[in-house]
């Protein structure tokens, strides 16, 4: 499974810095890399990009 950022995005760039592998690329709506996305699983207890999105725009895909 990878996560999924929607249209709710703000473009904030809060969860730039907490992805561990990258996946996340900017732009007016932040899109992520479903082939490098693990979910942060063997990184962190759950996805650290859900846990700091201030919109909640960032859902399983």
């Amino acid at each position: 499974m990878a996560m999924k950022i929607n249209e709710d995005c703000i473009a904030c760039g809060a969860c730039l810095p907490e992805c561990p592998t990258n996946s996340i690329t900017d732009g007016d709506i932040y899109v992520i890399d479903a082939a490098t996305c693990v979910e942060c699983i063997g990184h962190f207890d759950a996805p650290k990009c859900v846990e700091v999105c201030p919109v909640d725009c960032i859902v399983k895909a």
